[in-house]
């Protein structure tokens, strides 16, 4: 399974796509969107929406995998950010790419096992479900492979995948 793991955001919108097969997993390619903030946000959005767009035709992903958005306390940077993930959500669907939204707890959760676990922690465990050398930078992009690993984990085993795709389960 291809998973392109995606962290939203306006400034800086962090990718990862990932293989999981037989048990493991293979970083395939991970990085950064990032936008300049003296751009106008509009222009921003069609940024975002054609790198995403790009990323998805060049590398075929099966399913992509987005963090949910949780109540900020900017309600205006909540509302960005909504509206650079509708983009991103526009561009997978455009492409008939099946989506997954997972929260924060979630995705500390797949990776971390637990669901209070601190930042570092899961991109360390990020880093090493994956064999990196180091944890990817920008912490976005460390977060986008974190949330493609978390969908691996939820989608449940192999079997389980293929019977889903078959209708039986």
């Amino acid at each position: 399974m291809v998973v392109l793991g995606i962290d939203p955001g306006y400034a800086i919108v962090g990718w990862g796509l990932i293989e999981y097969k037989n048990n493991s997993y293979r970083p395939l390619r991970f990085g950064a969107i990032t936008t300049d903030a003296d751009t106008d946000f509009n222009q921003r959005l069609k940024i975002i929406y054609e790198d995403v767009s790009e990323i998805i035709r060049l590398f075929k992903p099966e399913t992509l995998a987005i963090e949910k958005l949780y109540f900020q306390s900017n309600q205006k940077t909540a509302i960005m950010v909504a509206e650079a993930r509708g983009v991103t959500l526009l561009a997978a669907q455009q492409a008939n790419i099946p989506i997954f939204e997972y929260t924060p707890l979630q995705v500390k959760t797949a990776v971390t096992g637990y669901g209070k676990a601190k930042k570092p922690q899961v991109m360390e465990m990020t880093r090493r479900l994956l064999n990196l050398p180091e944890v990817p930078k920008p912490d976005d992009t460390a977060d986008a492979l974190a949330i493609a690993i978390c969908h691996t984990q939820a989608s449940g085993g192999e079997l389980r995948q293929k019977l889903h795709k078959e209708g039986i389960v």
